[in-house]
């Protein structure tokens, strides 16, 4: 009798980890700070559309974004260090990580394209 209570909790128990597996989850918080950090599976292409330093704002034409599960379009992002925005200016073509933290978009490094 212990023995079936416990093959039905061990069947109970794995069919819940599909369930689990595919449950999206987007704590990023360890997310590369270079690129060279960053695997090639993670990076974005984008275009830079628009620099505002004084907001700490990029705006990016970007294709999709793995890791965010997120289809191709243009947004605005914030970033993560004010110094990326040193780095680009609008017309660039780009390599970039993104992450989602407390509810806005914040790109992580970013790089010009090769």
């Amino acid at each position: 009798m212990k023995a079936i209570a416990l093959a039905a909790a061990l069947a109970a128990a794995l069919a819940a980890v599909p369930a689990f597996a595919q449950t999206p989850h987007h704590d990023h918080s360890s997310a590369p700070a270079t690129l060279a950090q960053a695997s090639a599976a993670t990076l974005a292409d984008g275009e830079v559309r628009k620099v505002d330093k004084d907001a700490g704002k990029i705006t990016l034409k970007h294709g999709p974004i793995k890791s965010l599960d997120m289809p191709p379009m243009t947004m605005v992002f914030q970033v993560k260090d004010r110094a990326f925005l040193d780095k680009v200016k609008a017309g660039d073509k780009v390599k970039f990580t993104a992450e989602e933290k407390a509810g806005a978009y914040v790109v992580t490094s970013i790089d010009a394209a090769k």
